[in-house]
């Protein structure tokens, strides 16, 4: 979207750019990296001392932009969480890539690995945004449809992973429970003391998806 006539040199004229706008084709690449250094600066600070205790005058310090700047891209504060689930890794994971059909607990685990993998770099960012969904609406809402989105790629994996001819079962549930699983991975943001768990829990999803269809070979568990 661009600038209202006459906003280019007054970041706090009304008309200021929604939490969502990015500079559009009348925008520059200045105002682009401006935007960025903005959330960078956010995200680093909200991590350090959380969102309360970070003022707009300390994020625009770090940004090194002028503090209306801040308030022309993101009207509230709380936008800049919002804009930040943006920065999450892409959870839009190819089926094929990840689900062995007749092999429900290895899919789910490769899934779960392509999940880890893409979210390495953004751990302590997740944890922030799960942290901070609890008191900001908007936060919580985005990350909703985040997970829906998780949910819907976990659905994908289990009919590619169930037998031809053997769909049915709950697999709506299935895939609900096991995006839980996951989401609570990445609010926590630790990994490697959960994994035993995590086994478990598989296990347990894979085997009622398997009785629910009948009859399925259980694939031996990855040495």
């Amino acid at each position: 979207m661009a600038r209202a006539p006459g906003a280019a040199n007054e970041p706090n004229a009304p008309g200021r750019r929604s939490k969502s706008d990015e500079p559009g084709p009348g925008g520059t690449d200045q105002e682009a990296c401006a935007r960025e250094r903005i959330l960078t600066a956010a995200g680093e600070l909200f991590a350090e001392h959380g969102f309360d205790a970070t003022p707009t005058s300390r994020i625009a310090e770090r940004a090194q932009v002028p503090k209306g700047l801040i308030h022309y891209y993101f009207r509230h504060k709380q936008d800049l969480l919002t804009a930040l689930v943006d920065r999450l890794p892409e959870e839009d994971v190819e089926s094929d890539r990840v689900a062995v059909r007749g092999d429900v607990a290895g899919s789910l685990r490769r899934l779960v690995l392509e999940f880890d993998t893409r979210l390495e770099t953004s751990l302590l960012l997740s944890h922030l945004l799960w942290r901070e969904a609890d008191t900001h609406v908007a936060l919580r809402e985005a990350l909703q449809t985040r997970f829906q989105t998780v949910v819907d790629q976990v659905r994908r994996v289990l009919e590619a992973a169930l037998p031809t001819g053997r769909r049915g079962g709950d697999i709506d549930t299935a895939a609900m429970l096991f995006a839980r699983l996951i989401n609570y991975r990445q609010s926590v943001a630790r990994r490697g003391e959960h994994d035993d768990e995590l086994e478990r829990e598989i296990g347990f999803i894979a085997r009622a998806l398997e009785l629910s269809v009948g009859g399925m070979t259980k694939a031996p568990k990855p040495a």
